[in-house]
């Protein structure tokens, strides 16, 4: 494994990027967000995952593209909510003045320490202070990404000294093929319900079934036409590894299983690309659909649902998750 800087920050922070080797696949992730900014499977030619060349998109419109966000990942309603008797208001971030990803400077905004590293894995750790973004807690964070037999995972702790939401989550946007699109992939989810969601992407309340709908990819589907940023409901709680999702593109005959232990699965199509900044390795603008996000986490807008799977940390708990993303040839 090789450590090299790759960029400062506005505040003079250093930003470096780790080399990762192991198991027929290669990463170079970021001290930023624990930005995974570059994923190649041996003997493919092109990258598997949507990131730019350099520094500069990640610090605007690129900010989430392959990092770990949190501390509560995906959206909460009006930017607030209420825990143990008492109202936090939280840093809001989106149109409709709700909390995403962590609000304006959540996880994937701030630099990871390099706590351990070996040729085919990173340990990194990041601390979130009490009252951070609006949330109670001071809150540490251990991910260790390690590369094997062809895939990648995430390995994400956490505990805390107040109650406090959390969620953390991989928001890589994957593609399995060289055509610029995701349009000849297809996709399968084990999801019987999701969530519909209002204008602002929150969602409703509602839990559907997928049954006789669009969001049924129970079956593989394809992705041409489809616009997706919906929560697909796994189970009520987070359980012990097990694959939820499939991906593959006939195109290049690849595929990916993505494995977790989180009760929720967000998938996202990448709908409002091109934007402007958003670029590739060599700088070209990415197309609409260019990729997807297939996010394992808890159910968006959960602190402020007590019918959703919990999603609080409490003092005295570690919180785990892991989520695995495998590779392979049709």
């Amino acid at each position: 494994m090789t450590i090299e800087p790759w960029g400062q920050m506005p505040d003079g922070q250093l930003v470096h990027r780790l080399h990762l080797s192991g198991g027929g696949i290669t990463a170079h992730v970021l001290t930023l967000g624990a930005i995974v900014q570059d994923l190649r499977l041996d003997g493919v030619a092109y990258p598997l995952v949507l990131g730019a060349g350099q520094l500069a998109p990640y610090l605007g419109p690129m900010r989430y593209f392959g990092a770990t966000v949190g501390r509560f990942a995906n959206r909460i309603a009006g930017g607030r909510f209420t825990l143990n008797g008492v109202t936090h208001d939280l840093s809001r971030n989106t149109p409709g003045g709700h909390c995403l990803h962590g609000g304006t400077r959540g996880a994937s905004d701030r630099i990871w320490a390099i706590e351990d590293h070996a040729p085919d894995r990173a340990t990194l750790s990041l601390t979130l202070p009490d009252g951070d973004m609006g949330f109670p807690g001071r809150m540490e964070v251990v991910l260790q990404v390690a590369l094997a037999e062809g895939a990648i995972s995430f390995d994400y702790s956490a505990t805390t000294d107040a109650d406090t939401p959390c969620s953390l989550s991989h928001h890589g946007y994957f593609v399995l093929d060289d055509s610029g699109s995701i349009a000849e992939h297809r996709l399968r989810v084990a999801a019987e319900r999701y969530l519909p969601v209002d204008a602002s992407t929150l969602p409703t309340g509602e839990i559907a079934p997928v049954a006789d709908t669009p969001f049924d990819f129970r079956s593989p589907r394809s992705l041409s036409g489809v616009a997706l940023d919906h929560n697909f409901c796994l189970t009520g709680k987070r359980v012990p590894l097990r694959p939820v999702a499939w991906l593959d593109s006939p195109r290049s005959g690849l595929a990916m299983q993505v494995a977790t232990t989180e009760s929720g699965l967000q998938v996202y199509t990448a709908n409002h690309l091109p934007e402007q900044g958003v670029t590739d390795h060599k700088g070209r603008p990415y197309a609409r659909h260019a990729g997807i996000a297939l996010e394992a986490q808890a159910w968006p807008d959960a602190p402020n649902r007590p019918d959703f799977p919990d999603a609080t940390l409490r003092v005295g708990e570690t919180y785990r998750h892991v989520t695995r993303y495998s590779f392979h040839r049709l």
